[in-house]
């Protein structure tokens, strides 16, 4: 199945709930007028795309419209979503030769977090690369665990510690493993609790500085995993993680399972984080490179053009 297939597959809901409404809206025969665009900005809105974005999108639906009024507003709406999502970019460090690349996975509990960071270990290996999971997040047990099971799946080593070890020490001890065992790839997935910011700020500053001790580009990338189905409260965790680490990239999860995928607009919006992973199912192979074309696409289109 071809990568366009699995992403609208997984963005059914999203689609028939967006798409519906606007072939609803664009089905009257209407000609495009203020009104239509304010119907629109409400279906838009709806998809969780966020007041900006919305507002931005509807603003050069305005422009383009006086000047090309042959062109179907639906391909308008998905070119404008697309160039929206464009741009966005971040400074990857690169590992010294002979150093290990090291992927920190940051999100809050039940977002993926720690099924992401195995799938990721998992294509690592698919490409060739020998691969360490390190189960940092020792807030729960039940993480290390889960952690344990998807790496023996993935057939990957793993670093762990028992429950209420201090993160940051199981960290280093990863990173230290990898280095004796010549691993090139090392993903440290992190505890994700919420209620108290300032903790998670300092657990997360500790962890980078004494990766840093051992490789000093480390981390090398910072991924952030976001629950799709949760909506705006996404743009609430980005916010938070963003402040707490230098967020490098998006992972979003759960597609799948809302009508309102398009919160990945918001957040590279707001925050020009770029979207690198989509989670397309519950499978270790169930993440694919974000591609914005494609995204775009997925919004719109039915499976019957995808064929």
């Amino acid at each position: 199945m071809n990568l366009l297939k699995r992403l609208s597959q997984a963005m059914t809901r999203t689609r028939e709930e967006l798409g519906g409404r606007l072939r609803e809206l664009l089905g009257t025969g209407r000609r495009v007028d203020a009104a239509m665009l304010d119907e629109l900005e409400e279906i838009l809105l709806s998809a969780d795309l966020g007041l900006d974005t919305t507002e931005k999108v509807i603003e050069a639906l305005r422009q383009r419209i006086r000047g090309d009024a042959d062109t179907p507003l639906e391909q308008l709406i998905e070119e404008e979503l697309l160039a929206l999502l464009h741009g966005a970019t971040a400074e990857l460090r690169q590992p010294a030769p002979g150093e290990p690349r090291v992927v920190l996975v940051v999100g809050v509990n039940g977002s993926g977090k720690t099924t992401t960071a195995a799938k990721l270990a998992a294509r690592g290996k698919a490409e060739g690369r020998s691969v360490l999971l390190v189960a940092a997040d020792t807030f729960r047990a039940a993480a290390a665990e889960q952690l344990e099971v998807w790496a023996g799946r993935a057939g990957v080593d793993l670093v762990r510690a028992a429950a209420g070890a201090d993160p940051a020490a199981v960290a280093f001890d990863g990173l230290s493993a990898a280095l004796a065992r010549g691993h090139d790839l090392v993903l440290v997935d992190t505890a994700g609790r919420l209620h108290n910011k300032k903790n998670l700020m300092l657990e997360l500053d500790k962890i980078t500085r004494v990766l840093s001790r051992k490789v000093p580009t480390a981390p090398h990338e910072v991924l952030l995993v976001l629950d799709g189905t949760t909506g705006q409260n996404a743009l609430s965790q980005a916010r938070i993680f963003t402040e707490a680490t230098g967020v490098t990239g998006l992972v979003l999860t759960k597609l799948d399972g809302t009508a309102r995928g398009g919160i990945a607009l918001a957040i590279h919006q707001e925050l020009g984080i770029p979207v690198r992973w989509i989670g397309v199912g519950e499978q270790l192979q169930d993440l694919e490179p974000f591609d914005a074309s494609l995204y775009a696409r997925a919004l719109f289109e039915g499976l019957t053009a995808l064929e």
